[in-house]
């Protein structure tokens, strides 16, 4: 019976692995996202695997096993000996995101008043209240209260780990 199974694969060979599957008859899942980064201070947009590493096939095991196993580029199946199937709601909420096998994923809005907690960066751990949308991608003001005065940070991304310019309050 076809249940849907998770296959850890070399790095970088989503694309080829599933070709070749498909090739053998095998349906595969492979999401794609799309992905904002900085370089060379502009952002620029990139197309990545949203698992990397991974993609998901639906086969028999009895049937197919071997087949998988020594596919160029698999390295083994998820569970290897014993292979531990994913849930289909699971594949199923993947595939209502997709749109042209690619998912992307909209930045939460936050409200001003809103908590935010660092997670990263020179302010990791601190809390601090969403201030304001500034110009600029993804840029924040995030109103601080550390050591009994206010500090005001214009942070970059908006994931809040960045510090950009301050302002102290007293």
């Amino acid at each position: 019976m076809e249940k849907w199974f998770a296959l850890y694969l070399k790095p970088k060979n989503e694309l080829i692995v599933s070709m070749r599957l498909k090739q053998a008859g095998i349906r595969t899942l492979s999401p794609l996202i799309n992905q904002k980064r900085f370089r060379d201070f502009r952002v620029v947009e990139s197309v990545e695997p949203l698992f990397p590493c991974y993609i998901f096939a639906c086969f028999d095991p009895a049937a197919h096993y071997r087949l998988i196993s020594y596919t160029r580029g698999v390295r083994y199946i998820v569970g290897r000996e014993s292979p531990v199937p994913v849930s289909r709601e699971i594949i199923k909420t993947i595939e209502e995101r997709m749109v042209e096998g690619v998912i992307t994923v909209e930045p939460e809005r936050m409200e001003k008043g809103q908590e935010v907690i660092f997670s990263e960066g020179p302010f990791a751990g601190l809390r601090g209240i969403f201030e304001r949308y500034t110009r600029g991608y993804e840029r924040a003001v995030i109103l601080l209260e550390a050591m009994g005065w206010k500090l005001e940070t214009d942070t970059w991304p908006i994931k809040a780990g960045t510090a950009g310019h301050s302002k102290k309050y007293a």
